[in-house]
């Protein structure tokens, strides 16, 4: 490998060596100290990982080779502040990476994610730095710390057991190896996905093929199309901004199924991208690995340290929510079956009619079509509103500043504190291009810290896969992109906000991650939020409240479904990590019907939001057993919420306050369940969740029905 590495950069090297940003990363002078993204290139960063390795390592030999007496500021201390170059550029590749991927970059990654899984076995599996944070973690009730100190001498004692620190000979050794394979998988899931995101294309030529389109769809895959170098063709891709809106409203259900079926057996074609055989290796490895740690399953050694627990404190949760929420999917299935016959007696709803017939059912029942909703919902507006609500609820403000960006569609914004202090800085990256993963996320170039007693700021990026604008019309957002967009700002907010003094006290659970982005989404469509940013790209009027109406009778819409196919994939992840060994017949796709369809039921009209082969959160991202997450992390938001909504006041700022004090500001220096209980005073309740969900019924508020207003035609947009 290190000869391999040489080959790679020594025909740069003189100049490589002179120039790379990464070699001055203490020293840069761009403002606010984001990275040089105007010039850091892609060879800069595997000498940049090879010195910031070399320089963890010796950091580490310094704590080792200390002859004084072990003492939480020359051990515990000492090894929180290490390894800061080598945190910095890892950040920063996998944020770039993950939204720019290229070639260069992949082969970066291939090279740099066993080193970089070697490198941390090597420290976590160092006996003799053990053995000294063993000594303080032993003392740690007699050594007078803070609670945060003594939080942190845990939190460093238990990283190393997880890391293997117990295991001797051996077990040691296959450890390092499984991890080694592990990232390679990784690696290898990844780009396979990537490319089959990448590869898939529906050209369409004709007005017959358009049919049932609203303008304002055709005019997107057009423009999609001429950036592809097509003429007078319309072209939909499998990024969900492209493919919802097709799946909603196309009349061609041979396309329809074209297209669904395409997205949903990615990695499942039995060709080089195919992704089953990777997914068996997963487990085999993971199921070892839990073991050599002395857990049952994967599932037991990732949830041990999460709020749940254990795995059938996940499993009980989901299991509540599953058999009403499979219930209510049924009817709404039945519902479309019904205007599904009408279309065409002989045919039975299949998966992909669900959004055709779902759409209908909406404006049948409610009288709305999303495409009405659209024109209201531009992406500099919502933009506005996350910055208003931000504003109303904390007192910050966000100021557009010119600074390096990795791409040119990147914006940036310094975050200004309620006192004009400088709180951080934030990127927006919104729209699909080739190169970028599938979905949203929220990360960070820089994490908060402290430095010689000061606050360093963090830079953190939000990044989207949002409809384009058109020629005619600015980006206009569905529903779904409009609580995208809330949600990872919800992130951003948390990591702005983060004010912590040690590195290793700053992520949270993972069940606790997802309760500050989800409960930015309950204001979204709040009345009183609406007026303030959901304002008609071309008149400026506001939402008519006839129409605001609508958009609330209609909010547990089709909430059997979105429930049920979250579920199912949460379900899934656990069924696939709670394997205690490896079944001798084990399938992937055998075992996933198993699992849902027979033992649980799910109806062949939906698929769970996930499956295994393009399932990035549980393979290639930081939720493998933990899918989970989400609908743990929204029983706390609902409570949450509920604070607001007892207030009577939703931007109340003594709370607002309160919740950025006890829960954004704090990451993880506490468990999190205490510093739920820090804010709300009491434990959370799930029934705020389940009426969210529309699982459990409450009377229906009298509303006053405003005066009929003539909706514009949604083929107008």
């Amino acid at each position: 490998m290190a000869a391999l590495l040489t080959g790679v950069t020594s025909c740069k090297e003189g100049k490589t060596q002179d120039e790379n940003p990464f070699f001055a990363i203490e020293e840069w002078t761009t403002p606010y100290g984001v990275p040089p993204f105007d010039q850091i290139k892609a060879e800069h960063y595997l000498p940049a990982f090879e010195r910031a390795m070399a320089l963890h390592e010796a950091e580490i030999d310094a704590i080792v080779e200390n002859n004084d007496e072990p003492t939480f500021e020359n051990v515990i201390e000492a090894y929180d502040a290490v390894g800061d170059m080598l945190y910095q550029v890892n950040l920063i590749f996998g944020m770039v990476s993950a939204a720019e991927m290229t070639d260069e970059l992949q082969q970066i990654m291939e090279q740099m994610m066993p080193r970089l899984a070697a490198h941390g076995d090597k420290i976590g599996m160092n006996e003799e730095l053990f053995k000294k944070v063993k000594t303080i973690y032993d003392q740690r009730q007699s050594l007078s710390l803070r609670e945060d100190q003594l939080r942190l001498v845990e939190k460093i004692y238990e990283e190393f057991v997880r890391s293997g620190a117990l295991l001797e000979g051996e077990k040691k050794e296959r450890l390092k190896a499984i991890n080694e394979q592990l990232s390679l998988l990784t690696v290898k899931y990844g780009q396979n996905l990537l490319k089959e995101n990448s590869k898939y294309e529906l050209l369409l030529s004709n007005s017959d093929e358009l049919a049932g389109l609203p303008n304002g769809v055709k005019e997107a895959a057009k423009t999609a199309a001429e950036a592809a170098g097509y003429k007078e063709k319309w072209l939909f891709t499998l990024s969900p901004s492209s493919m919802i809106p097709f799946l909603s409203y196309s009349t061609r259900r041979d396309l329809r199924e074209e297209i669904y079926k395409a997205y949903t057996l990615r990695g499942n074609h039995d060709d080089e991208l195919d992704n089953k055989a990777l997914i068996e290796e997963f487990v085999k490895l993971r199921i070892e690995k839990a073991n050599l740690l002395g857990y049952k399953s994967f599932a037991h050694y990732v949830i041990d340290e999460q709020m749940a627990g254990t795995p059938e404190a996940a499993y009980e949760l989901l299991e509540e929510v599953w058999t009403p929420a499979l219930e209510r999917a049924k009817e709404e299935a039945a519902e479309m079956e019904a205007l599904l016959k009408a279309d065409d007696p002989s045919a039975t709803l299949a998966s992909w009619d669900w959004w055709y017939y779902a759409e209908k059912l909406r404006k049948k029942n409610y009288s709305l079509d999303e495409e009405m909703l659209r024109p209201y919902f531009s992406l500099e507006n919502a933009q506005g509103g996350i910055f208003f609500l931000a504003n109303r609820l904390y007192g910050i403000t966000f100021r557009p500043i010119n600074v390096p960006v990795y791409h040119k569609e990147c914006s940036a914004y310094e975050v200004l504190d309620i006192d004009g202090s400088h709180l951080g800085v934030l990127y927006f990256d919104y729209h699909p291009r080739a190169g970028k993963g599938s979905g949203a996320w929220c990360g960070y170039f820089r994490e908060q810290s402290y430095k010689d007693g000061k606050r360093v700021a963090p830079v953190v990026s939000i990044v989207c896969n949002f409809t384009r604008p058109t020629s005619s019309a600015p980006a206009l957002l569905t529903i779904d992109e409009v609580e995208t967009l809330f949600h990872e700002f919800g992130h951003a907010l948390h990591f702005l906000f983060h004010d912590v003094k040690y590195r290793s006290l700053e992520a949270v659970e993972g069940d606790f991650v997802e309760l500050p982005s989800q409960i930015m989404e309950n204001w979204a469509f709040e009345p009183e939020m609406l007026k303030q940013y959901a304002t008609h790209y071309r008149t400026g009027e506001v939402i008519p409240t006839a129409l605001q109406d609508k958009l609330r009778r209609s909010s547990l819409f089709n909430q059997g479904f979105a429930t049920t196919e979250l579920v199912a994939a949460a379900l899934s992840d656990l069924d696939i990590h709670t394997l205690e060994q490896m079944p001798e017949d084990f399938e992937v796709n055998a075992f996933e019907r198993k699992m849902l369809n027979e033992n649980r039921g799910l109806i062949s009209q939906i698929e769970p939001r996930y499956r295994y082969t393009y399932f990035r959160h549980i393979f290639d991202g930081g939720y493998s057993a933990g899918y989970y997450f989400y609908m743990w992390a929204e029983l706390l938001d609902k409570d949450a919420f509920e604070a607001f909504k007892e207030s009577r006041d939703l931007f109340d700022r003594s709370i607002a306050e309160k919740f950025r004090r006890e829960v954004l500001a704090r990451g993880g220096e506490a468990p999190g369940m205490t510093l739920y209980r820090n804010f709300r005073g009491q434990e959370p309740s799930k029934l705020p969740m389940l009426k969210g969900r529309g699982l459990v019924s409450e009377p229906e508020p009298e509303v006053v029905e405003a005066e009929p207003i003539e909706m514009p035609d949604p083929n107008d947009f």
